[in-house]
């Protein structure tokens, strides 16, 4: 079993900063892509971020500029930078990472148990 665990989250001003953080546990044999989704009660959980095995990273256009996404392969975690933040930013932030686990084939799809950003006026 995988464990995802998110921190970060919290209530900031627009303009204003955050980094979220997302740590994975458990009997990992290798992590392939790595995210970041974002859900608010108007619209379905959508992409914000995602970082691939060869590093190489996508991001919605309404983020571009503004958020950078991480990885510490080491650490089995993976990191959204979040700057010159808007209130259309606001809503609850979920971690997912595409696992390979041990004396189990194929890779599965995890999540974290989200994290609330508010972004106020």
């Amino acid at each position: 079993q995988v464990q995802l665990v998110e921190s970060g989250g919290g209530l900031v001003e627009a303009g204003g900063s955050l980094r979220l953080s997302c740590a994975a546990s458990g009997s990992i044999f290798d992590i392939k892509d790595m995210g970041w989704y974002r859900q608010t009660p108007e619209k379905q959980r959508e992409l914000v971020a995602a970082i691939f095995s060869d590093s190489s990273t996508e991001y919605a256009d309404s983020v571009k500029d503004r958020f950078t996404i991480s990885r510490d392969n080491a650490a089995n975690s993976v990191y959204l930078q979040m700057n010159s933040l808007k209130v259309e930013d606001t809503g609850v932030y979920y971690c997912n990472m595409i696992v390979s686990v041990f004396r189990r084939p194929g890779v599965f799809s995890y999540w974290g148990q989200g994290t609330q950003v508010t972004v106020s006026s």
